[in-house]
């Protein structure tokens, strides 16, 4: 059953390096959980779940979003991400171009893209580059540090 397990799960592995020619270094049981991670994290994003949002990262994780201050701690985190009344985001994607695991941390980088529905019910679409650096905290994986930066048209 372990056999069969491994093989799925480096199957799954294979398929996304195929489709996304994503770069992809580590064991394959720990880096899907890295890429789950990624994928929950968009969903806690469109649902404006800012607790889910918080709690992916470290209890000392910071962000490093483009023209403000180094955010820290799990308040700030909450505050950064809460978006005014009537605002949504409709639309969070994260395409990582290379993950790559070193022990207990790793790193992530690669593409965002998104939409924003403003309490007028007009959209806008963004998109960018990020870094993470992950760290493995009672075996799950958590943002350690997370960098972006929009990418003006």
């Amino acid at each position: 059953m372990l056999y069969f397990k491994n093989i799925v799960v480096i199957t799954f592995i294979l398929s996304i390096l195929n489709v996304n020619a994503q770069k992809l270094s580590g064991e394959p049981a720990e880096l899907n959980k890295i890429l789950n991670n990624i994928s929950t994290f968009s969903k806690a994003i469109m649902a404006s779940d800012y607790q889910s949002i918080a709690s992916a990262y470290t209890v000392d994780g910071k962000l490093f979003p483009n023209n403000r201050e180094i955010i820290s701690g799990y308040d700030d985190i909450i505050d950064y991400w809460t978006l005014p009344e009537g605002v949504q985001i409709v639309h969070h994607k994260v395409s990582p171009e290379e993950i790559k695991i070193l022990g207990d941390e790793a790193y992530d980088y690669g593409y965002y893209e998104g939409k924003t529905q403003r309490a007028d019910g007009t959209e806008i679409s963004w998109r960018g580059k990020y870094v993470i650096v992950w760290k493995r905290i009672n075996d799950e994986w958590k943002m350690y540090l997370d960098i972006w930066n929009r990418i003006t048209d």
